[in-house]
């Protein structure tokens, strides 16, 4: 391995919000950012853009949509123009913007629980109805939604909100299921949003898959919403993009700033053309680094945790762990971060009938991920003593 991902990198008493939420003798183990050093790729082109003495407003190079052009084409077989490329702060501007621009209140919006916070909170933003479907584990561990209950879903809803890969539970849908999707939505004139932040990191030899590559109707009706930032590890420097390939769509969605969703850091642009042309080396390594640890927590919950349920995740740095059989009072996420001193995400964040779940972060040092399972173990144990 020619990247270090071992080694622990020291947080604590800096500005990480992650490592500052919590007391200094509880690890955090939750929001959705990861313990690694960045790409020494990414790290060099910053510290050439900083010598450089003015941070004056910016605009992506041209370099960088070329970059993203030729990713999309390479990884995906996906082919997008320059200009389809809308640079934005975060992804979740870029979802609230396409709620505002396409829908009106009282209109229904599709999501499949748990599902991550500010997906499940977006349509109370704009006073639109959140339609509900869960998504639920199969005896071979994989999760799907119903296709009655979302054939029904759909009927009400002018929007899907899609997640994909899935956060939390890690699913990575399948091209048939992501068809059956694309289908449904063209058939009802219903506008895909789709957060696929997560998609360079897909498991087990699992290919990602763009809704709107499938074919130029459903891209027609698709905002795609991506980002370096989980990738790369590069989340504070706040740059993503949406891909909207039709004009008019487009058009529309950028309407839609309405002064509440500013320009890039230069910073995070800096970085983003640098991860994509330059870190991808890191980023293979990285991703089986943490699919290593996937697999090291599927075995040892299963060895160490009894009564805890935890599904293989097939993407994404993050484990959606079942607490249900224990009856952990007031709720998982209280009872470890009070006797096991972990820093879990609570299951009610993803969604009312989750409070029985947590959410672990696995995007960090082996000795780390070492380290929180000890901690929780010896806190079941104690749970069970009394």
């Amino acid at each position: 391995m020619t990247f270090n991902f071992d080694t622990p990198v020291d947080r604590a008493g800096g500005d990480s919000s992650k490592w500052r939420k919590y007391p200094a003798d509880v690890l955090p183990m939750w929001v959705a950012d990861m313990d690694f050093a960045v790409a020494p790729a990414i790290v060099a082109a910053l510290q050439e853009r900083i010598a450089h003495p003015v941070f004056g407003y910016g605009l992506a190079v041209d370099a960088l949509r070329e970059r993203i052009v030729a990713d999309m084409q390479a990884k995906y077989n996906w082919t997008v123009a320059p200009d389809a490329i809308v640079f934005l702060p975060g992804v979740e501007p870029g979802f609230n913007m396409a709620l505002k621009a396409f829908l009106a209140p009282g209109d229904g919006v599709l999501v499949q629980t748990p599902v991550y916070r500010p997906i499940l909170s977006a349509p109370c933003h704009w006073d639109l109805k959140r339609v509900e479907v869960p998504l639920v584990a199969n005896a071979d561990g994989s999760w799907t939604s119903d296709p009655e209950e979302m054939a029904a879903a759909l009927a009400k809803s002018e929007a899907f909100l899609l997640c994909n890969p899935h956060n939390p539970v890690g699913k990575v849908f399948t091209r048939a299921e992501l068809q059956a999707i694309a289908d449904a939505c063209v058939a009802q004139d219903i506008l895909i949003i789709s957060d696929e932040i997560h998609g360079d990191l897909a498991f087990d030899g699992r290919a990602h898959i763009p809704i709107a590559s499938l074919g130029e109707e459903v891209a027609a009706r698709t905002i795609t919403l991506m980002a370096a930032s989980k990738s790369y590890n590069i989340a504070g420097l706040k740059t993503a993009f949406a891909i909207v390939t039709d004009a008019g769509l487009r058009a529309h969605f950028i309407a839609s700033r309405l002064g509440m969703v500013d320009s890039v850091n230069v910073l995070g642009l800096a970085a983003t053309l640098a991860a994509y042309e330059g870190a991808g080396d890191w980023l293979a390594e990285m991703r089986a680094y943490i699919q290593a640890n996937r697999d090291y927590l599927c075995a040892e919950v299963a060895r160490r945790l009894p009564g805890v349920v935890l599904h293989a995740p097939e993407g994404t740095f993050l484990a959606w762990l079942d607490c249900s059989a224990l009856g952990l009072q007031p709720s998982p996420q209280a009872y470890f971060l009070d006797h096991a001193k972990v820093g879990l995400n609570a299951g009610d964040e993803f969604g009312a009938a989750y409070g029985q779940w947590v959410r672990l972060n696995f995007g960090c040092p082996r000795a780390t991920l070492e380290e929180g399972i000890r901690r929780l173990e010896v806190s079941l144990a104690l749970s069970l003593r009394r």
